[in-house]
C-alpha cells in the first residue's frame, strides 16, 4: 500500500451518505441534486412521560367521544328546561392528565364538588362549573330573568345549594354514561373554592378530564368533569364490550324482560315517506314552474312508489285509498342498504 492515508475526508464521507458537503471536488462524481427533504433530529423524537404512561388507545378514544357526546345532548336537554332558556353544550376533549395539572387549569375562586365515586377503589372526582356559568345557574334557577352578573368572588353558601342540584344532575347522567362500562357509584359529598385546596387525588395521579364547552347567548363558560383513571381501569385495559355480555337471569325473567323490550319497540315511532321513482325535467320548465301549474313527470300512472323508512328506502308500492285517508299497499320488499346494517343511527345523504 501507498503511504497515503486510507481514511475519507470529510467531503468524501458526505458524497458517500447523500449529503452533498460544500465543495463538489473529491473523489468520485457530486450526488446528483435532491429535493431537501433532511430529516432533522427532531423528526424522529416523541415526547413520552415514563412516569405517567398514555393509557387512552384510538379506539378508546373514540368511545369516550361518544360517550360523553351522549351526556352532552343529554344534560343540554335537561338544562334548556330547568332554565328556560337556550343553552348548547359541546364536547371539546376527553384527556388524560396529571391531578396537578387539572389544578393548574382551575381558576381561583372556583366552583368545584367533590364526587365520591365509589366501587372497587373508594376514589373521588372533581366536577367544576366555570365562573359565567355558575352564576348563570345561580340566576335562572332562582327565578332571574334578566341578563346575570358574574361577581369576582365565589359561591356563598345558599349558591352553592343552588348549582350542587345541576351538580347532582350531572353525576347521576355520568353514571349512566359509563353503567355499560364500570360500574360508578357516584354522588356528591364537598365543595371547594380554591384549587389548591383540592385533596381528593396525589398530585402525580393520573385522571380523564372531560372540557365541555356552555354557550349561553354570547356568553361561553367551560363545565369540567374529572375522574380517577383508577377507578376507570377497566375500561382501559379489559374487554367491555357491550354486545358480548352474557345472557343472565332465569327463563322467566328473559321472558318478561323480551316482552318488555318488544312493547317498547312496538310503541316507538320511525319516519315513513312516500315518493314518486326519480324523473327528469328539462331545467326551461323548472324555471317556467308557477303555483297551479302541472308537473309532467313522463311516468307511468301506474308506476310504484318508493317507500322509505327512516330515510332509507325499503319497499315499492302503489298508492290507494281506505276511507278518506291516503294510503299505500306494499307489493314489493327491497333489501336494506349495507350501511343501513352497520350504522342505522346515520341517515343517508341523497343527491
Amino acid at each position: 500500500m501507498s503511504g497515503t492515508s486510507d481514511s475519507l475526508s470529510q467531503n468524501e464521507i458526505d458524497l458517500l451518505f447523500g449529503g452533498g458537503g460544500g465543495g463538489g471536488g473529491g473523489a468520485g462524481a457530486p450526488a446528483p441534486p435532491r429535493p431537501d427533504r433532511r430529516r432533522t433530529a427532531a423528526d424522529d423524537l416523541q415526547v413520552y412521560d415514563f412516569r405517567r404512561p398514555a393509557r387512552i388507545s384510538k379506539d378508546r378514544k373514540r368511545s369516550l367521544q361518544a360517550m360523553y357526546g351522549l351526556l352532552c345532548k343529554s344534560l343540554e336537554g335537561w338544562l334548556t328546561g330547568r332554565v328556560r332558556d337556550q343553552i348548547e353544550l359541546e364536547l371539546q376533549s376527553v384527556e388524560q392528565l396529571s391531578f396537578g395539572e387539572f389544578m393548574l387549569a382551575l381558576p381561583s375562586p372556583c366552583a368545584s364538588y367533590i364526587v365520591d365515586v365509589g366501587g372497587e377503589y373508594q376514589n373521588q372526582g372533581v366536577i367544576d362549573f366555570g365562573h359565567e356559568l355558575a352564576y348563570f345557574l345561580v340566576d335562572r334557577l332562582l327565578g332571574g330573568a334578566g341578563i346575570p352578573s358574574f361577581p369576582d368572588r365565589g359561591l356563598s353558601q345558599l349558591e352553592r345549594l343552588v348549582v350542587r342540584v345541576v351538580a347532582e344532575r350531572i353525576s347521576v347522567q355520568l353514571g349512566e354514561a359509563w353503567k355499560d362500562y364500570v360500574e360508578l357509584e357516584l354522588g356528591i359529598s364537598g365543595f371547594e373554592s380554591i384549587p389548591e385546596m383540592l385533596q381528593v387525588a396525589n398530585r402525580e395521579d393520573p385522571v380523564l378530564v372531560a372540557n365541555i364547552e356552555v354557550r349561553i347567548g354570547d356568553t361561553s363558560s367551560l363545565l369540567l368533569v374529572c375522574l380517577p383513571f383508577q377507578s376507570l381501569e377497566k375500561f382501559f385495559t379489559g374487554d367491555t364490550s357491550r354486545r358480548t355480555q352474557t345472557v343472565v337471569g332465569t327463563p322467566e325473567e328473559r321472558a318478561a324482560d323480551r316482552t318488555r323490550l318488544e312493547s317498547t319497540l312496538r310503541t316507538s315511532r320511525v319516519s315513513v315517506s312516500a315518493r314518486l321513482p326519480e324523473f327528469s325535467v328539462p331545467a326551461h320548465v323548472l324555471a317556467d314552474l308557477r303555483p297551479g301549474m302541472v308537473l309532467p313527470t313522463g311516468l307511468d300512472p301506474k308506476a310504484g312508489l318508493e317507500l322509505f323508512v327512516a330515510n332509507q328506502r325499503r319497499f315499492i308500492g302503489l298508492p290507494g285509498r281506505v276511507g278518506k285517508t291516503l294510503a299505500m299497499r306494499v307489493t314489493e320488499p327491497l333489501d336494506p342498504e349495507p350501511d343501513f346494517l352497520i350504522a342505522p343511527g346515520r341517515q343517508r345523504q341523497e343527491t
